[in-house]
């Protein structure tokens, strides 16, 4: 139990994602509505944000309202990867620093996580804006321990968000196209330092405009995502904290797969590592004391950096807009439901 939750511990800070891209883009008014059109062109544009808005207007586009804020809810599965795992173990009677025990080995680990996030946004250029991310997430991480000894654990935790992000944005005749990045920092409560995520999307799509309300459409758009953590990871924690004092039944059966693995299984530089961190620390498991300090380090990363996405929004006006957006191919899935509040300066 120790080493599962040691190793679980240590992997609690794989992050959370801000699927967070800006509303459709600056768009190109078609000439069949031509009167709306003439309206736009017609437009005298006294606000200081976009700048050029009034040169955007005059040519046919329909700019969005310059400010905005955006309601997220994201939920994402994802699987992600271990290595470079390092151990050490500090008590009243000796300190040993991290050493790297590269003979542990990890099944299929995964990911779960259910976020809330809020993004206000500016479109400073009619073709690039500005945001931030300030957030909060539930997130639940599944590891599989393979080697030497089989565990499975699940364990959950709170997450902090904050980030920004910047997206640039245009058409190239009835399509509109995005390219979006955002960076952040998540700060899960069991660890003492924020993980760094980056993020970068990649959409294509068109807008579907009604009839007799041109200020209102549907969005439809193909992509893909991008993500990448910050992979390095160490801290520490007290052996109780790991291992309660009444599972000893669990702590028995550690122990006894661990001997039977070193006695039987172990090779000669297996059993040299072994017996630097690992022995001392099953060893702390058999007396029970709880007040030894677990040090960990390593490395950790998302196992698919790219997945396909697709998406849709409704714009009822220039004011309100509802979206989704769902993460497909790969083994990374996600569904992203946001309403997006824009309004002049």
């Amino acid at each position: 139990m120790s080493l599962k939750k040691i190793i679980t511990i240590c992997l609690l800070s794989i992050a959370i994602v801000n699927i967070t891209n800006a509303q459709e883009p600056t768009l190109k008014v078609s000439p069949k509505f031509e009167a709306y059109r003439d309206s736009l062109k017609q437009v005298e544009y006294k606000h200081v944000f976009p700048i050029f808005g009034q040169g955007a207007y005059k040519k046919g586009f329909d700019i969005p309202y310059p400010l905005g804020v955006m309601g997220n809810f994201m939920w994402m599965e994802q699987g992600i990867s271990v290595t470079n795992l390092q151990l050490g173990l500090q008590n009243e009677f000796n300190d040993i620093g991290l050493t790297p025990i590269d003979f542990i080995k990890f099944g299929d680990n995964k990911n779960t996580s259910y976020t809330v996030n809020v993004r206000p946004d500016i479109w400073v250029f009619p073709f690039l804006n500005v945001y931030g991310i300030l957030g909060y997430a539930n997130t639940k991480t599944e590891i599989n321990l393979v080697y030497p000894i089989t565990l499975q654990s699940v364990v959950e935790q709170n997450v902090s968000t904050y980030g920004i992000g910047i997206m640039a944005a245009g058409t190239v005749g009835p399509v509109f196209f995005s390219v979006d990045a955002n960076f952040s920092w998540n700060k899960p409560e069991l660890l003492d330092k924020a993980v760094p995520v980056r993020v970068t999307g990649i959409r294509v799509g068109h807008s579907f405009v009604f009839k007799n309300r041109p200020e209102r459409n549907i969005a439809a758009w193909v992509g893909g995502f991008f993500m990448e953590t910050g992979a390095d990871t160490s801290g520490q924690l007290k052996l109780k904290d790991a291992l309660p004092a009444s599972d000893g039944t669990k702590r028995d059966q550690i122990v006894n797969d661990y001997y039977n693995w070193y006695d039987n299984e172990a090779t000669i530089p297996q059993k040299i590592a072994a017996d630097k961190i690992l022995t001392p620390i099953v060893d702390r498991l058999a007396d029970a004391d709880g007040e030894a300090i677990i040090k960990y380090g390593l490395d950790k990363q998302v196992q698919q950096k790219w997945n396909g996405i697709i998406g849709a929004q409704f714009q009822y006006n220039k004011h309100w807009m509802l979206r989704t957006e769902f993460g497909v191919l790969g083994n990374r899935k996600s569904m992203l439901l946001s309403l997006n509040y824009r309004f002049l300066l």
